[in-house]
């Protein structure tokens, strides 16, 4: 039983994380498949002119070492755009962080060489040596449970 809850890991995470779209009001679409790194589409109006952005959601789980709780890597970034947001979760760390990809390809680290090579890295979480839980990174505390990325994007800032 435990590759079958491990299999299905990704694919619960994404459902709530778009329970998590649909609660804060958003109005979300399924994709049948992701080979286009799209997960789901998030539909607003923006003047009165419809606006759809791309979402990729990737978790880790509380399975994982405490040390990767918040590690995601090998991160494949394709075509950058302003409409193209992340959801990362970490079961472990209990939260979220939102980021626009083109926020992500500048704060991952890129892999130069290996089998990784162009892909990205990026760690939202530490182990606190005091208390052994897992924490998360004060840097990404813009993104953190940013939601509201979403429901603000393309309206402008008062």
């Amino acid at each position: 039983m435990a590759f079958r809850n491990s299999a299905s890991f990704g694919k619960r995470q994404e459902f709530v994380a778009i329970a998590e779209l649909l609660r804060r009001g958003l109005d979300v679409y399924l994709t049948l498949v992701d080979d286009q790194q799209i997960d789901c589409v998030v539909r607003k109006e923006v003047s009165g002119e419809p606006v759809y952005l791309d979402i990729q959601i990737k978790a880790r789980s509380k399975e994982c070492n405490p040390r990767n709780a918040g590690t995601f890597a090998a991160l494949e970034v394709r075509n950058p755009r302003r409409n193209f947001f992340f959801i990362f979760y970490s079961e472990q760390a209990d939260c979220y962080w939102v980021l626009p990809s083109l926020e992500l390809i500048k704060e991952a680290n890129r892999n130069k060489t290996g089998q990784n090579a162009g892909k990205y890295r990026i760690v939202f979480t530490n182990l606190s040596r005091k208390t052994g839980q897992v924490v998360p990174r004060p840097r990404f505390e813009t993104y953190r449970n940013n939601f509201e990325l979403l429901k603000n994007y393309g309206e402008a800032s008062p």
